[in-house]
């Protein structure tokens, strides 16, 4: 088990790494909120794992709390955008 879940941290923390690259360089501002919300879900994997393997079940709470708060903000970038905000087209 200590096996599957250390693949799993290493290979979501890839995707942390490819996803923060995406944020970084765009090309454009609605490619980085996609790539905050990937972002956001990708924490709350880790948190999920973290919490499996810590046996702590507050984890859990804390990674509903993220994935929350990853949501919201998604909803507000994309009323943002749709209201005319500025973009990098």
């Amino acid at each position: 088990m200590d096996t599957v879940i250390l693949i799993s941290q290493v290979i979501m923390s890839l995707a942390l790494i490819l996803t923060f690259v995406r944020v970084v360089r765009g090309p454009s501002l609605p490619d980085r909120v996609v790539a905050l919300e990937l972002f956001s879900t990708t924490v709350v994997g880790l948190v999920g794992v973290y919490a499996i393997k810590s046996d702590v079940a507050s984890f859990l709470d804390a990674a509903i709390v993220i994935a929350l708060m990853g949501f919201l903000a998604a909803m507000a970038f994309a009323r943002f955008l749709e209201r005319g905000g500025p973009r990098d087209d």
